[in-house]
């Protein structure tokens, strides 16, 4: 592996990709420090400082690199653009003009790119608004109050319009410089940008975690650090096994003739991942599990108690302050919801990707079949139940590992474990699988990069 990463860096066209690559998430670091325009940031430390208690907020902070905790311009990180290609990926199959750009090859999937930008724009905007609201009902005590701290001169107001103007524009800056710098590193770098920006984003958050468990007393510091590496070598350890496990089935070619040459059937295999979509439903799964409590934080009134208000302040809170000893069925809903997400767009996701890749046209065209079905729909039907048998154990592995903190606070506050609990505030399942996936995807782009150039690779 070290020859391959020096083979790497031997060769000026790799080498000027990796340091593009490396020199892109700096500069997205750099900007995630910062502010929005219009903050108090005196006010802000004061409050940033308590816990939030929200796990939405939470969830937002870790995969955007700390960007909610400092209020910066890139807070809202990459997820109006995933939310918005969800929405496209939703809509596609029910919409014919859309399933029409998307077999129209590379052409038509740029066209789809377009639209997706032009959705991410007003999601962006209304993101950010409710993004803003959320943070005040959660530093708030529910009410709202901490905004106006904060914030003094957000709101919709005569006086206050140019001022909230402002501040969303440039948290909608934020959001598209990091989709633009994705789109750079997907370009001109190594590994899929957008997915490379949440990635560095997840691990600029790994350190500053680690440092707060060492603020611990003696005891416990040592306990909860010992608990946070062998959990972390665990999980890390089965995503490996999990993702790059595999159900192959056998194809067999038959006889060619080719000019005077004939050309003996051989055998091969399609070779079907049981983890096929990857990190994809993890990242989509978060985009929709936030997407609730940030709409109805925007229609909560300060101070009211009528019971539609009450309705809005529960969802916007939806699992946000559920604590397992003080609100066990909060808790147990909110981790029940976001496991059932992760395993529905596993199954979704590995639909829409086994489809795009046409297998039955494709091995008809080569000559190919599977012993024992029928070209054409039998065999897809046959591929199609091969996929979803081994989805099954890929979705449960990715809606357990993504509900992992959830099960460790559990545990921790049940057998009176305060290491495990702490741990939990710093490793997340889902983040785990995103940098897991990010790596392997990464590295297999240098391989084949390699592989082209007569290099050896890294497996």
């Amino acid at each position: 592996m070290i020859e391959s990463v020096k083979a790497a860096f031997s060769l000026p066209d790799l080498r000027k990709r990796i340091l593009f690559t490396i020199a892109m998430l700096i500069i997205y670091r750099l900007a995630a420090n910062i502010p929005v325009p219009g903050v108090d940031l005196n006010a802000w430390l004061l409050f940033s400082q308590q816990e939030s208690g929200n796990r939405v907020l939470d969830f937002l902070n870790l995969l955007s690199g700390g960007a909610v905790q400092n209020f910066s311009v890139m807070a809202m990180g990459v997820y109006p653009y995933i939310t918005a290609s969800i929405i496209i990926q939703l809509l596609t199959p029910i919409i014919p003009q859309l399933e029409e750009l998307q077999s129209e090859g590379e052409t038509g999937r740029n066209k789809l790119n377009q639209i997706t930008y032009y959705i991410t724009v007003p999601l962006a905007l209304l993101q950010a608004v409710s993004q803003i609201r959320l943070i005040g009902l959660s530093f708030g005590g529910g009410t709202g109050d901490s905004l106006s701290f904060i914030m003094p001169n957000f709101g919709f107001g005569a006086t206050q319009i140019l001022p909230t103007l402002t501040t969303l524009l440039a948290m909608l800056g934020g959001t598209m410089f990091a989709i633009w710098l994705g789109n750079l590193i997907t370009e001109d770098g190594i590994g899929q940008g957008v997915s490379l920006i949440i990635f560095g984003g997840i691990v600029s958050g790994i350190l500053p975690g680690v440092g707060n468990l060492w603020t611990l007393d003696t005891t416990a510091r040592y306990f909860t650090l010992t608990a946070f590496i062998l959990l972390t070598i665990i999980t890390v350890f089965v995503i490996v096994v999990i993702q790059e496990g595999q159900r192959r089935i056998r194809v067999t070619y038959g006889r060619r003739v080719r000019g005077r040459k004939t050309y003996q059937g051989q055998s091969s295999y399609i070779p079907l991942k049981v983890n096929t979509a990857g990190m994809i439903p993890i990242i989509f799964a978060q985009s929709i599990a936030i997407f609730p409590p940030l709409i109805a934080s925007l229609f909560v009134v300060d101070g009211s108690t009528s019971a539609v208000n009450s309705i809005l302040l529960a969802i916007s809170n939806f699992g946000g302050n559920a604590d397992p000893r003080i609100d066990p069925w909060g808790f147990g809903l909110y981790w029940l919801f976001y496991f059932a997400l992760v395993v529905g767009f596993t199954f979704f996701y590995t639909d829409v990707m086994i489809k795009q890749q046409n297998i039955p046209e494709n091995l008809q065209r080569q000559g190919g079949f599977i012993p024992g079905k029928r070209p054409g729909r039998p065999t897809q039907n046959y591929i199609t139940m091969v996929v979803r048998r081994i989805t099954f154990a890929g979705a449960i592995f990715l809606g357990t590992v993504a509900i992992l903190p959830g099960i460790m606070e559990l545990t921790g506050v049940l057998l009176n474990l305060p290491g495990i609990e702490q741990s939990a505030l710093v490793i997340r399942g889902s983040g785990l699988i995103i940098v897991v996936g990010v790596v392997i995807d990464t590295m297999r782009q240098l391989e084949s990069q390699l592989v082209m150039r007569q290099y050896e690779g890294f497996f």
